[in-house]
């Protein structure tokens, strides 16, 4: 069974509003990179990217990040180079908060290298972590049982968040 948490018009919305706050975060940089978790974290990612370059004059780079879910102590990649985000402000981005996995070790991943700022966002947290990691930017919050699972699905016209 499915439970819609988040339509298509709500994540729009969604991006628009985490977007705006990304803007005014990093209001006094000249870059910001915006480094997708791969895959639903990645399309989520470009769509921030997408509004972020439509609002501001800020120069956007995506950098997608390969991180692997089960065993997260594996080595992480990313489509860019360390010195290519050296000194600059970067937003770390997944679709769903669960444990705080993904997240922290991604975290730490990017503390190798001097950042000028660094924050997180996703578009649903659960608020069940098992490590101390938070969003900095959220498009929703939520409270649900470890046995509930969320999912995000991106479609170009009918993307949706479902709780299962």
């Amino acid at each position: 069974m499915q439970n819609i948490i988040l339509n298509h018009q709500e994540i729009e919305h969604k991006i628009k509003r985490i977007s705006y706050q990304i803007f005014e975060t990093f209001v006094d940089e000249k870059e910001v990179i915006i480094a997708g978790i791969a895959n639903s974290g990645y399309t989520f990612a470009e769509k921030i990217a997408a509004e972020l370059n439509k609002i501001s004059d800020l120069k956007v780079t995506l950098c997608e990040v390969h991180i692997n879910k089960q065993n997260p102590q594996e080595t992480i990649t990313t489509s860019l180079n360390p010195e290519e985000y050296q000194n600059k402000g970067l937003v770390l981005v997944d679709d769903v908060l669960n444990s705080g996995t993904t997240l922290i070790y991604g975290v730490k991943h990017f503390l190798d290298v001097p950042l000028s700022k660094f924050k997180t966002a996703v578009l649903v947290d659960r608020n069940h972590k098992k490590y101390p990691v938070k969003a900095d930017f959220k498009g929703l919050s939520l409270s649900t049982s470890l046995q509930e699972h969320i999912q995000v699905v991106f479609e170009a016209n009918s993307s949706y968040a479902y709780l299962s």
